[in-house]
């Protein structure tokens, strides 16, 4: 079977971004005078969707307005928008991998929770000689991952099948996401999920380096 198409997810999969996750919403916590969150502590909460990570950090005052959360996002949104790219980088030879899919003529995109805007600034600007098939960052027309619409209309964009396409990602949402729309799948162990919770998602395979995707293709 000949991959077509790679689908990777974008956090802790591609890039490390992590700590500039978990700064833009420390600082929306405390500015909105919540309790904060060590940094390694944010690799739990990560990966849903910004909403979903907000609703995992906060801890609520009681008697505060329920409105209190859409002001964390609001905060969270404009301090991301602005430190992003802070320490955000490709983790070690994914740039070299994906070099190594054009060479051998297969597309490549990313299918992220992350907000739409966010994941295309942060693809442009850390892989300027990579040229994608596809960004998609969480579109308001679809629920998010591991519900599968959006892996369904990302590859009836680009005229795939689902047997042509190999999915990429770091965390149960990703092999559940892969499975859902019934595509092989890699778990990668160098993300911010333990190599334990892609095994009994029922992940196809683990790739303990980038090189390592390039066997299951």
């Amino acid at each position: 079977m000949h991959t077509k198409l790679c689908i990777f997810d974008l956090d802790g999969t591609l890039i490390n971004s992590l700590y500039d996750l978990a700064d833009a919403m420390n600082h929306a916590l405390e500015k909105n005078g919540m309790p904060t969150h060590s940094r390694k502590n944010y690799r739990m909460m990560v990966g849903s969707g910004i909403s979903v990570l907000a609703d995992r950090a906060m801890v609520v005052p009681e008697g505060t307005e329920s409105s209190i959360k859409e002001t964390v996002l609001r905060d969270f949104n404009a301090y991301y928008a602005e430190h992003c790219l802070d320490l955000t980088r490709p983790y070690e030879r994914i740039p070299g991998l994906l070099t190594e899919l054009d060479r051998r003529h297969i597309r490549y995109a990313v299918l992220s929770n992350k907000p739409d805007s966010f994941a295309e600034k942060i693809v442009e600007a850390l892989f300027p000689e990579h040229k994608f098939a596809a960004v998609w960052g969480k579109k308001d027309e679809f629920p998010r991952k591991p519900d599968p619409a959006s892996v369904f209309a990302l590859m009836s964009s680009l005229g795939v099948e689902p047997f042509d396409c190999l999915y990429i990602g770091d965390s149960s949402i990703d092999i559940q996401t892969a499975k859902n729309a019934g595509l092989r799948n890699v778990g990668v162990s160098w993300g911010f999920r333990k190599v334990t919770e892609l095994r009994m998602a029922g992940a196809n395979y683990i790739a303990t380096t980038p090189a390592d995707i390039l066997s299951r293709l």
